[in-house]
């Protein structure tokens, strides 16, 4: 029944998750208005919304589930190296098995890819 979660992420300023979505991630932009704008990869969407106030009070960590990490971390490395996460910048087989690497925007929005 449940298809799919999509995330709600609040930026002081809506151009620096852009930037990481967009830019960097490769999402398009499916809808944008005075509100919100609404991002899509495949099946990743993810709604961005500016209010600073809300921004201050939180920084998410979203993991997205990938088959394929290795073209998800080229395209990365291609695109805006300078967003992958010091303490994730490879792609690394973690304790609990899967293989993990992560970016990480300006605000510390941190987006981690997974592959098990």
């Amino acid at each position: 029944m449940l298809l799919r979660l999509i995330p709600k992420v609040f930026y002081a300023d809506l151009s620096v998750g852009m930037d990481l979505f967009v830019r960097c991630l490769g999402f398009e932009v499916l809808h944008q208005d005075a509100s919100i704008s609404v991002l899509g990869r495949d099946g990743a969407k993810v709604y961005l919304m500016e209010n600073a106030e809300l921004a201050a009070l939180d920084r998410p960590e979203l993991a997205i589930e990938t088959d394929n990490i290795e073209a998800i971390y080229a395209e990365v490395q291609a695109r805006a190296p300078e967003m992958l996460h010091p303490n994730s910048s490879r792609i690394e087989r973690k304790p609990w098995g899967s293989r993990e690497f992560a970016v990480l925007d300006s605000t510390t929005v941190c987006v981690v890819f997974r592959q098990w």
